[in-house]
């Protein structure tokens, strides 16, 4: 789903591993629990870009702060699960479903409920001069 606004549109896709139920404090310069940075490179011909490859997994009862790139992130759910936005009934993350945020868009709010945990492989090409997350006060 886009999460352009913020919604959730579970036909398209899913919302990017952004999540607001916070069960943890992160700063901005923290990397989100299950979080697996795989691979950082150059993207040729684009000088400071960077394309930032990682796995991700949230085990039940995790969270995830509201939060934004500094660039596209795309992504495709390994192993869907349960979640939960605050004040909002829980929807299925779909294994197979993809992800896709824009640029500096604020997106998230869920927790993983149920019993399964959450797997992701995100892609991103980002501005190399700024963190991957900026995470929302």
């Amino acid at each position: 789903m886009h999460s352009v606004t913020g919604a959730w549109r579970p036909a398209v896709g899913l919302c990017a591993l952004a999540l607001c139920g916070a069960v943890w404090a992160q700063t901005p310069s923290q990397d989100p629990p299950g979080r697996h940075e795989v691979k950082r490179m150059d993207v040729p011909g684009a000088p400071g870009k960077q394309i930032v490859v990682e796995m991700n997994e949230f085990k039940p009862g995790d969270g995830l702060d509201r939060h934004s790139h500094p660039g596209i992130e795309s992504g495709y759910i390994i192993q869907g699960a349960m979640v939960q936005q605050p004040g909002k009934a829980p929807v299925m993350f779909a294994t197979g479903s993809l992800l896709s945020n824009m640029p500096d868009v604020v997106h998230g709010g869920f927790k993983v409920v149920g019993d399964t945990s959450l797997k992701a492989f995100s892609v991103y090409v980002i501005d190399r001069d700024r963190p991957l997350y900026d995470w929302v006060k």
